[in-house]
This record gives structure tokens, C-alpha cells and sequence, in this order.
């Protein structure tokens, strides 16, 4: 997914649209409009082609945004915070702030959604049946929305990860083992098949049959090919963190660099030498922010003579902190819940150290590389 722009709020949560969703949008519109109604309902003139078309576009998406809403009211109601829901080009995404503790609780979330899609594939199925021989134009529109809920549905009780049928899979094998490393990786190796059967298919209805959906198949697999393949190294990295705490993985090493540092004599100077990407700035004794590579590079250079650290710094202030005897894997949570590069580990109020996301990955490897 590229860019998204917030459209409101859904029993608090906030409801995103990715640039890409006017993308799908106007595709579906199209090929509905001017290639299924027309086939379908010949007699209609352009004006219902369209007006339908779009309509049924509109209520699919809204479709899949109850069914991301049922995974996310069932993960609140668990305890598990929700970040915002994400509309795209080929369906929704509910950004939860962190794994189920439970396989009941991965169940229950991961079937909500599938669940919500049958229930609407039943309510549009009921209107249309009333409406058969009566209004043509209803008819159309909640029979194909039946239609489409029944495949949303069916598609994601597909058992690979990370479709919902493939976290069904992991919660099931995780209930039954107790192993959630194993059954994450068993739901992935899944997914990672299936995601490379829809590739092949895909390939095979474009090029031998020549129907387009199968560019649509192969998309689909390989955003579902590297969905497991994130969600795996992200499972693995917090598996490989485990009995670790923040303190751990604080940066001991990072060079520290007063406020009122010229970048310009900065650059020429130890910077450039140094091989480290971030600096901790001091006030005193005492740590007042942080200053990377990149924050530098935001900077003209013809303005470096005029800046000092301070104008670009991040205040301490304004960035996320952790406790030192905070679990490492909450840590890389907080990571993934945002863009911050670094965190500050915080005692009494008083910064006593930085993690950075790159460090703790590294940490995370090395102990994997370790433990083969």
C-alpha cells in the first residue's frame, strides 16, 4: 500500500483510504458498467449501467470495510488496541496494535470478518430474492452484492497465512500444540504455497486463455507471497526476543554531541568520520533529543552554516519511551505501531538511553543466527 488520507471515524476508530483504492474503484466501475450490466441487462440504457455500476462499487467497498470493522470490534473487545482500518485496491486492512495472546482470541478475531461477509452475502440474497420480477435494478445490485460477500468470504477462509482462514489455521494448530512459532510457521509455509499456486494460475489463464482476471490472480499472490513472508519475519524477530527486556538493547555506543553544534563544522568534522548514524544530543548532562544521518540531509546544504543541531534535533520530549525492564518484544511492537527510528528509554522521567529500530533488529538476527 502507498499513501492514505484519514475520511473519519467508525466506533472510534479511524477509517483510512489508500490512493490506491480510487484505482480499484475506477477499474470495477468500468468493467461492471460498460462489460457484466450491459451483458447482463441489455435493455438497460447507460444512465442505470453507470448508476448501478458505481453503486455496487461503493457498497463492496463498504462491504469490506463491516468486515475489517467485525475483526476490529472483536479485537477490542478482547483488549487488543486497534490503530485504524485501510481501504485499498484490493479489499481492507485492520491495523491491530499487536498479536493475540491466545489462540481462542486469534480465533474468535480472525473468523469475525468472514463471519460479518456471510451474514451480508445472507441479507443481500434475501432483498434480491424479494426483488426478483419485481425491480430489475435491485435485483442487480444486492444479487451481485450477495455474490461478491460469498466470495469475500470464501476467499478469506482460504487456509494461508495471512488470510483470516490462514490465522484460523495458525490459532487451531496453536491451540492443539501449544507452539505458536510452529504453528506460525506451518500457517505461512501455507500461505506462501497458495500464494504461488495463484501466481502459476494466474499466469496460465492470461497467457493460454487470454482473460485478464488472471493479471488479477497474479497480483493477488504476490501481495499474499509477501504478506507471509512480513508477517513471518515479524513473528520470528518477537519469538527470537523473548526473555529479553529494553534494557538489553539500548545503543551504549552512540556518540553524544552538544546542542549548539554547528552542522556545517558538524559535517566536515566528526560526522563524516564517524560510522555512526545517530548522535544523542546533551544539554549539560542530561540528553535533550536525538540527531540522525537523515535529519541532516533534510537540511540544504547551503543552510548548514546557519543551523545548529538543536533547530533539527527531536526533542526527547516528543519521542515514544520504554521502561528498561519493558519486554523487548513490546518494544519492536511500538516500533511496528509507528515511523519512529528510535525510542527513549526512560527512568523517573530522565532519558538513561536510546533503542533504535535498527539496532534492535540487529540484535534480533544476531540472536537468530545464533540459535540456527
Amino acid at each position: 500500500m502507498g499513501k492514505s488520507f484519514r475520511i473519519g471515524k467508525i466506533f472510534g476508530i479511524p477509517v483510512m483510504v489508500d490512493f490506491s483504492w480510487f484505482l480499484g474503484f475506477i477499474l470495477f466501475a468500468v468493467l461492471l458498467s460498460t462489460s457484466f450490466l450491459p451483458g447482463a441487462y441489455p435493455d438497460w440504457d447507460a444512465f442505470h449501467h453507470w448508476t448501478i455500476g458505481v453503486t455496487i462499487v461503493l457498497l463492496l467497498f463498504g462491504s469490506v470495510l463491516v468486515h475489517e470493522l467485525s475483526h476490529s470490534i472483536v479485537s477490542r473487545k478482547k483488549g487488543i488496541p486497534v490503530k485504524s482500518i485501510t481501504l485499498f485496491i484490493f479489499g481492507g486492512v485492520a491495523q491491530i496494535d499487536k498479536e493475540a495472546a491466545q489462540p481462542k482470541t486469534e480465533l474468535l478475531i480472525s473468523i469475525a470478518g468472514p463471519v460479518s461477509s456471510l451474514l451480508l452475502a445472507g441479507i443481500f440474497y434475501g432483498i434480491a430474492y424479494l426483488c426478483n420480477g419485481w425491480n430489475d435494478y435491485l435485483f442487480a445490485l444486492t444479487g451481485y452484492l450477495s455474490f461478491v460477500n460469498l466470495i469475500l468470504a470464501a476467499f478469506n477462509m482460504i487456509p494461508g497465512f495471512p488470510l483470516d482462514g490462514g490465522r484460523v489455521l495458525r490459532a487451531v494448530i496453536w491451540m492443539t500444540t501449544g507452539n505458536y512459532s510452529r504453528a506460525t510457521r506451518i500457517a505461512t509455509t501455507a500461505g506462501s504455497a497458495i500464494s504461488i499456486a495463484m501466481i502459476a494460475a494466474g499466469v496460465l489463464i492470461f497467457f493460454l486463455w487470454g482473460y485478464f482476471s488472471g493479471i488479477w490472480l497474479i497480483f493477488i499472490g504476490f501481495l499474499l507471497n509477501s504478506a507471509a513472508r512480513a508477517n513471518y519475519q515479524q513473528t520470528a524477530l518477537r519469538e527470537n526476543l523473548k526473555g529479553y527486556t529494553a534494557q538489553d538493547v539500548i545503543i551504549r555506543d552512540a556518540p553524544h554531541l552538544a546542542r549548539y553544534v554547528n552542522l556545517m563544522d558538524l559535517v566536515e568534522g566528526a560526522f563524516v568520520r564517524s560510522p555512526h548514524n545517530l548522535y544523542l544530543v546533551t544539554d549539560g548532562d542530561e540528553v535533550a533529543g536525538i540527531l540522525t544521518l537523515w535529519q541532516i540531509r533534510k537540511v540544504p546544504q547551503r543552510q548548514w552554516s546557519l543551523t545548529t543541531v538543536a533547530n533539527i534535533m527531536t526533542p526527547v520530549e516528543q519521542m515514544q519511551t520504554v521502561r528498561p525492564t519493558d519486554e523487548a518484544s513490546s518494544v519492536l511492537e511500538k516500533f511496528a505501531r509507528s515511523q519512529d527510528e528510535a525510542l527513549a528509554v526512560s527512568i523517573d522521567g530522565k532519558v538513561a538511553g536510546i533503542i533504535t529500530r535498527q539496532g534492535l533488529f540487529d540484535f534480533a538476527r544476531r540472536l537468530q543466527i545464533l540459535k540456527g
